[in-house]
């Protein structure tokens, strides 16, 4: 009963300890950008928003607009989409049985990835075709994945499915080669939303929240579940768990997360198999703290990641998928190295 205990009276000073993390790293980002803005100014500015409370920051309209319609809108978008791509990675992770299982790895960034390039070559003059045809080639990815790998039988499982994951991303990517052929001079445009962008605004975020709150209240519901699943699909079913309907629960919850996510901010990489591991590493190995500190701290690691994006060589803008990968690849060397002598 003790070790039972332990980790549930610990579980909600991770939260908030985990949350404060967030809200410095999103002060930080307010405060900080390539425009030469006082952060006094900033702070004044914010307790000016806050009801009831009239300030005179000090700021000209033009870096008040600066502040509501660029920055702090990127920061939000930044925190929403690194904490879906940080959830949906935790939720593969606990589907897989996999550390290094992330939120792409059954063809949704494939998927994204031709669809937009197909929105740029084809529809260049339709405002918003982007967020929309990344959105619907993700889901489509996953459903081509999902399809491919059932047609193998339960026999094949979870591995099954993995294989017609890196199948169908191979042929999508492909596909989306093909497809960039037509127009050689969009490439910058492609290559600028594969690796990512969350300044996408105000309309970016209204159009992402509705899917990230179905999907991170359907992955938090079923932490204990996956808890359950861990231990081997045999003891759950003894535990009256249906297995087979946790994991496609979980895997569109998950993939819906990852959907969203790419629509409004391109293949950020990286951010499903950071923060999870980290999670595990500080907190345990329990989904349900799992979950909600991969929602939160992967937020707070994108906004920081963007951060640096827009500081480390302004006036000019380092895309945020480099910044991730810089952290990522080495964390992904060391990941494969732990595991493999977890193994031995």
């Amino acid at each position: 009963m003790v070790t039972q205990a332990g980790p549930s009276r610990a579980r909600p000073l991770w939260v908030v300890g985990a949350l404060g993390v967030l809200a410095v790293s999103m002060i930080a980002a307010l405060l900080d950008g390539a425009a030469d803005i006082s952060p006094w100014q900033v702070v004044l500015q914010v307790v000016d928003w806050l009801p009831f409370t009239h300030v005179d920051s000090g700021l000209a309209p033009v870096e008040q607009g600066l502040l509501f319609e660029l920055r702090l809108p990127r920061v939000l978008v930044a925190a929403v989409v690194g904490g879906l791509l940080a959830m949906a990675g935790a939720g593969y992770q606990g589907v897989f049985r996999n550390p290094l299982a992330d939120p792409y790895l059954l063809g949704a960034a494939a998927g994204a990835g031709l669809a937009a390039t197909a929105a740029i070559v084809l529809l260049p003059a339709v405002a918003g075709s982007i967020p929309v045809a990344a959105f619907l080639g993700a889901v489509g990815g996953v459903f081509l994945a999902y399809t491919l790998g059932n047609t193998a039988g339960r026999a094949g499982g979870t591995a099954t499915l993995v294989l017609a994951g890196v199948a169908v991303t191979s042929f999508l990517t492909a596909i989306q080669t093909f497809v960039q052929q037509f127009k050689v001079e969009e490439l910058q445009r492609i290559y600028s939303w594969i690796l990512g962008d969350v300044g996408g605004g105000w309309d970016q975020l209204w159009l992402v929240l509705p899917y990230a709150a179905v999907s991170a209240v359907l992955l938090l519901l079923h932490g204990r579940m996956l808890d359950v699943l861990s231990v081997g699909d045999e003891e759950a079913a003894s535990l009256g768990l249906r297995a087979a309907r946790v994991r496609l629960v979980v895997l569109l919850a998950a993939s819906l997360a990852t959907a969203a996510a790419v629509a409004v901010s391109g293949l950020i990489g990286f951010v499903g198999i950071v923060v999870p591991h980290v999670v595990r590493r500080i907190a345990g190995g329990s989904y349900r703290i799992v979950l909600p500190l991969s929602m939160i701290g992967g937020a707070a690691f994108l906004v920081l990641a963007d951060l640096v994006a827009r500081t480390v060589l302004a006036p000019a803008e380092l895309p945020i998928g480099v910044v991730t990968m810089f952290v990522g690849a080495p964390f992904f060397v060391a990941v494969l190295r732990m595991t493999r002598r977890t193994s031995t």
